[in-house]
């Protein structure tokens, strides 16, 4: 096709403020991008900000954030809880769920008839229309009303929701989809078997950003070394067992680490860690990348990951990271760039930390290997160079 001048961005929630999500935040910089770009963007999402139980806060209507044009819609509240809880937990242990009841999980997901009705009217409007990520009935419904003009940004992930056969007939039906990273797109193809034609690999650009590696300590009065996280604190992310790990860490090597924890959600401190948590909550930005300028190291054990900003953020910060084995995208990223180390068992974690913290050396060029890594590959001109070759493609 020629340039996709009029583009849809449909995402679950709206990124602002408190909202936290790694996938809105990317699809908002996507749609963002477009706009400077002189494209004619409307970014589409619910009124809800909370993920765990997609409460109507923001009211319906249109508002402008900057030069990004967003319509809210509320979220469908007819939703079936306990029929879509019963399902989620089979789906969630890998049991086998019957086409009928993928359905039924989906049509109680997080769902917003007055958008649809929308895209139903209006999508004719529309070049492309862009929808991620995959887990929620909202990007599934979306996609199947013009699945021709339809590009996904799945943020996939090797889970056993991936495995849904509800969600390889919508990537096939589709004309397009963006994916965060190679690993990502390989897995996307081998999971649903796609034509390779039809894939991007696009990502997320990060701009560039100054730092104070000291300010975060001084405003908080830690006196020793802390390693950090950020994001949701929830056992998909992995913090129920960097929890426990740092724990096991402290009582074996007796170190005076801290663990600087940022976001939203409930941390449950075991008694061993006493005193070693600070919980930052939500920062701004700067006092975010601040914090991650100050740590010996970055944590991320979440293996459920497509892109990661955090552990490029950190990057950029000057900081290493240390991250589960388990996710394919991360260790790709650690091992192409040289920026950190990757564990799969305690032992392995207990080595690679106390390296970390032991040779300054290693450290600092482990966060030099990261930032040029991250300026190198994820620069915004890289990354819109990517993302237009997508919208414009020309796509059976």
């Amino acid at each position: 096709m020629s340039r996709a001048e009029r583009i849809a961005f449909i995402s679950p929630r709206f990124p602002e403020g408190a909202t936290v999500g790694g996938a809105e935040t990317l699809l908002r910089n996507l749609a963002t991008r477009a706009v400077g770009a002189k494209r004619e963007v409307t970014f589409l999402t619910t009124c809800a900000r909370n993920h765990f139980t997609w409460a109507n806060e923001i009211p319906p209507g249109e508002k402008r954030f900057g030069n990004l044009y967003v319509r809210f819609f509320p979220v469908d509240q007819d939703r079936d809880i306990s029929s879509f809880l019963r399902i989620q937990e089979t789906i969630s242990r890998g049991g086998h769920v019957a086409p009928e009841d993928q359905q039924i999980w989906l049509a109680n997901s997080v769902n917003s008839k007055p958008l649809y009705e929308y895209l139903q009217t209006h999508g004719a409007d529309f070049d492309r229309i862009v929808a991620g990520p995959y887990l929620y009935g909202i990007t599934y419904f979306a996609s199947r009303i013009m699945p021709e003009k339809t590009m996904l940004v799945p943020c996939l992930h090797d889970e056993s929701f991936a495995y849904l056969e509800a969600f390889g007939e919508m990537s096939r039906s589709v004309a397009g989809i963006m994916f965060n990273s190679e690993p990502e797109r390989d897995l996307g193809c081998k999971l649903y078997g796609l034509d390779r034609s039809r894939c991007f690999v696009v990502g997320m650009g990060l701009d560039p950003f100054k730092v104070d590696p000291g300010a975060f300590a001084r405003s908080r009065g830690i006196g020793s070394s802390y390693v950090i996280y950020s994001g949701r604190r929830e056992p998909l992310k992995g913090t129920p067992m960097l929890l426990d790990y740092l724990e096991a860490f402290k009582s074996r090597t007796g170190r005076d680490v801290k663990l600087v924890v940022t976001g939203s959600g409930q941390l449950n401190i075991p008694p061993g860690l006493a005193g070693s948590v600070i919980d930052a909550g939500f920062l701004s930005e700067q006092d975010k990348h601040d914090a991650m300028a100050g740590a010996v190291a970055f944590c991320h054990p979440s293996r459920n990951e497509s892109f990661s900003i955090v552990i490029l953020e950190s990057w950029l910060a000057g900081t290493p990271v240390l991250v589960t084995a388990r996710s394919e995208v991360m260790r790709h990223h650690c091992k192409v760039s040289n920026g950190g180390l990757w564990f799969r068992t305690y032992p392995e974690f207990e080595e690679e930390l106390l390296a970390i913290l032991d040779n300054d050396e290693l450290r600092s060029a482990m966060g030099r290997s990261g930032h040029d890594y991250v300026t190198a590959e994820y620069s915004w001109a890289r990354i819109e160079e990517r993302l237009f070759k997508a919208l414009d493609a020309d796509l059976p």
